[in-house]
């Protein structure tokens, strides 16, 4: 399935060793089982008694639950569904801190969105919830032979379409970082005082131009990668597995911010709003909102800018882009010393922007690596045990599987 080309290999496997709970870790399980179960009974009383009384003195205003988007145990349990409040737990932790992520992407001004230091912060937020997709597993003690065909095709057909998908990031990242090195070099040269080096110079700032402006053929490829991922979004049924039916929906949650995320980067990266996609996401998710709220937020900044007629929506780029524009014309000029002293700001100021540049490419590309790997190491560990027959994942490298099983 993967090409031999993939730039790291496959991490190390660790054999898992079975372990049980101690008994204090038993009884509080217990028992945490059994205050959930109370909390749900009282959360519908309430409901119920919030109604009448609700009818009561106010008969002109509908009806309003304690929650303000109703009993949000109630909302991950679709009717019909036979979870347990254990799996409710289970689900509901896992949506509550994918909501959590969502808030941590929400810029506090526009100038924040699409700046590479916000990108890094959505690659290191989607790692860590493709990595809370392990911990689930492990959580509900699912054996691979408990999973279903549709369900092992989903997860194989959209981890390697990730895995495609980093390698065209980290491409268009290295491209990038290439560009800095004719930047690098007309700063050598303007710090020189011999028209010669000027020349110079301004050839490595019209090869940069050249070089940003050039479009790179694997982004481009990323729009039948994004579609397929956003085909995938319609959960396989699940009849007769209430793990199954959790793992279904916890997987919806984890596609929709990897979808978003992906997209915005893709659209970045590409200079078209065409690779932007906006996701209608159902209400009865608990970070549904959250989401909402973001993506609304950022696809039309990315619009917005795009319209604008901006040569990129990359922040850092953009700010070199214009240091170059200011720079470039005045080169031609500088015969006499003077004049050198003149431009000396706008040189230094573009070797600023040129190093934040740099460094926040290489940040962005260490997360795009990171993420890389999660997904390698997670297609990995199901293959292995799609071969042994075991437990999907263990709790972390060298750990003990040490799972209850989660009815």
């Amino acid at each position: 399935m993967l090409s031999q080309n993939l730039p790291h290999q496959l991490p190390h496997k660790v054999k898992p060793q079975v372990s049980a709970f101690p008994n204090s870790e038993t009884l509080y399980a217990k028992h945490q089982n059994e205050t959930l179960s109370q909390l749900f009974i009282d959360l519908d009383r309430f409901d119920s008694s919030s109604s009448k009384t609700s009818k009561m003195s106010r008969p002109q205003e509908p009806h309003r639950p304690f929650f303000p988007f109703g009993n949000p145990f109630r909302m991950i349990s679709p009717k019909g569904s036979t979870l347990s409040p254990q799996l409710l737990a289970v689900l509901h932790a896992f949506e509550v801190t994918l909501g959590e992520r969502l808030k941590k992407l929400m810029p506090k001004s526009n100038d924040e969105i699409l700046s590479l230091s916000w990108m890094t912060l959505a690659m290191q937020m989607l790692s860590e919830t493709h990595n809370d997709i392990k911990t689930l597993i492990a959580d509900l003690d699912l054996p691979v032979h408990d999973w279903d065909e549709k369900w092992i095709d989903v997860y194989l057909d959209i981890s390697v379409k990730l895995l495609d998908i980093c390698i065209a990031f980290s491409s268009e990242l290295s491209r990038l970082n290439q560009g800095n090195l004719l930047l690098q070099c007309a700063l050598h040269n303007l710090n020189s005082s011999s028209p010669k080096q000027f020349t110079r110079a301004q050839s490595s700032l019209d090869g940069w131009k050249k070089h940003i402006d050039s479009r790179n053929p694997r982004i481009e490829k990323c729009d039948g990668i994004l579609d397929n991922l956003v085909g995938s979004l319609d959960l396989p049924k699940v009849k007769k597995s209430p793990k199954g039916k959790v793992l279904m929906q916890a997987m919806y949650g984890v596609k929709v911010q990897t979808v978003f995320v992906c997209s915005v980067f893709a659209a970045a990266f590409s200079g078209s709003t065409k690779k932007l996609i906006d996701l209608d996401v159902a209400e009865i998710y608990t970070w549904a909102p959250e989401f909402k709220s973001l993506q609304n937020l950022v696809n039309e900044e990315v619009r917005v800018r795009f319209s604008s007629g901006r040569f990129t929506v990359l922040k850092e780029l953009e700010a070199v882009d214009s240091a170059v524009k200011e720079l470039y014309p005045i080169i031609p000029d500088v015969m006499e010393p003077i004049e050198t002293e003149l431009d000396l700001k706008t040189v230094e100021q573009l070797g600023r922007v040129t190093e934040k540049l740099s460094e926040g490419l290489d940040l962005l590309a260490k997360g795009v690596d990171g993420f890389f790997q999660v997904v390698l190491s997670s297609r990995d560990a199901l293959l292995s045990n799609l071969r042994s027959g075991g437990t999907v994942y263990d709790r972390g490298s060298g750990g003990n599987i040490g799972v209850q099983a989660v009815n």
